[in-house]
């Protein structure tokens, strides 16, 4: 797998946010060489301890956690419907075309919504697909996530284009699922096959409908860019990959994280329009020169809005060091970013809250220290941005989005791993 922090200046990006879980964990670190993981177990310790503060209760937040479903194809988004149902993007398998969108009741029950979704192996070796879900009214709008465009690099922290084409033309698009509450209710599910995503890629809308009568419409809203040309000294075909991964919508406007080229896209809802709204600087590494490059990239994940702002984690990438992941507050008018919860480690979701006239600011780290995600995920409340958090869980493992149900009082977390885990949240 391509580790960015080798690279240094011209890296290109490689969140595995296209997938961050257990294997982007092993890959990176088959690529270190002895001395770095030498240096990495000597300073294990040191992480351990920054962590510390937010593990005094971790008792307490594990037994909170019950599994609420397992065996989902690597769950990346999730979304609360108006009948209580959680919508669920699985990015898929090594087979091709696994994507899909289930509907799970409270109970762990789940039904298809859309199967057949394209999903490809990416350039580090892993299913890339539907990533971030957002739903307004009946209306349900997804990233498709870079799929197989791409292919590994002769050097680490390089990528080629994939010499045969990617196998749909809608990798790197958003799509937008119109469907109605009956359908929500009954539906046993659709599939979409290459024709369709032809089809899609054509301007076309897509409806589909089934043996028990129910019926979707599909269109596309917007086809980002798959790549630029990121020459390299040494890889001149080198490319950089554009990997939606987090959406909201604003208005007539969609605000799509971009995690392979750290930025965040404004994308109009009518028009398809796009174009970029914010792009995130590289930081210093700290642990440079003794493991990795001298920059670490952003990584934008998750995004959410609150009173006409825009809240985006930044992942921040290899060697993922404890502390320098953020929450950034974004103006949708002027995309100017300002820092607002600072000190975190491998922020992959954002969740706002307001509550009988004070809000709180839910964040999800993939991890809980490190550098390469040691320890647990957490999820953690912000009764003020400066903190310090309370931590609410840290029974997760490899985590990669958050919802609440207003109505339950209850957090979804999925799991890269295939699980949806159910959290008490007063």
């Amino acid at each position: 797998m391509k580790t960015n922090a080798q690279i240094g200046r011209n890296q290109p990006a490689d969140p595995r946010v296209r997938g961050v879980g257990n294997s982007l964990r092993s890959e990176l670190i088959k690529h270190l060489n002895k001395q770095q993981l030498g240096i990495f177990a000597s300073i294990k310790f040191s992480l351990a301890l920054a962590a510390a503060t937010v593990l005094l209760a971790a008792a307490h937040a594990n037994a909170q956690c019950t599994e609420l479903i397992s065996g989902l194809r690597e769950p990346l988004g999730t979304a609360l419907t108006n009948q209580g149902n959680l919508l669920v993007s699985e990015t898929g398998t090594p087979a091709p075309r696994s994507g899909r969108i289930s509907i799970i009741d409270s109970n762990g029950n789940r039904r298809t919504l859309l199967d057949g979704l394209p999903s490809g192996i990416n350039d580090v070796g892993d299913p890339s697909g539907p990533s971030g879900i957002f739903i307004r009214g009946r209306t349900l709008y997804i990233a498709i996530g870079v799929g197989d465009v791409g292919i590994g690099g002769p050097f680490p922290g390089t990528t080629l284009e994939n010499p045969n084409g990617p196998s749909s033309p809608i990798f790197s698009s958003i799509l937008a699922i119109h469907f109605s509450a009956a359908t929500e209710k009954t539906t046993n599910g659709f599939t979409l096959t290459l024709a369709d995503d032809q089809a899609l890629a054509n301007g076309e809308t897509v409806a589909l409908s089934n043996s028990g009568h129910d019926k979707i419409t599909i269109r596309l809203i917007a086809d980002l860019p798959n790549f630029i040309s990121v020459p390299l000294p040494t890889v001149p075909a080198n490319i950089q990959e554009s990997n939606p991964y987090g959406l909201v919508a604003m208005g007539d406007s969609l605000y799509v994280t971009d995690g392979g080229r750290n930025l965040t896209w404004e994308v109009d809802i009518v028009t398809g329009s796009f174009s970029p709204l914010v792009a995130f600087p590289n930081i210093p590494n700290p642990f440079f020169p003794t493991l990795g490059g001298p920059f670490i990239q952003a990584v934008p994940t998750g995004i959410a809005s609150f009173q006409d702002q825009l809240f985006v984690t930044l992942f921040r990438g290899a060697p993922f060091p404890t502390g320098v992941s953020s929450v950034e507050q974004v103006d949708p008018m002027t995309g100017i970013d300002t820092p607002f919860i600072t000190g975190l480690t491998t922020a992959i979701d954002i969740l706002p809250i307001k509550e009988k006239g004070a809000t709180n600011y839910l964040v999800l780290q993939f991890s809980s220290a490190g550098p390469f995600f040691q320890g647990r995920g957490l999820v953690l409340r912000f009764d003020n941005p400066a903190g310090p958090p309370t931590l609410i869980a840290n029974c997760l493992t490899a985590p990669t989005s958050v919802t609440l149900n207003r109505k339950t009082s209850t957090l979804y977390v999925s799991e890269n791993g295939g699980r949806i885990v159910a959290i008490p949240f007063q």
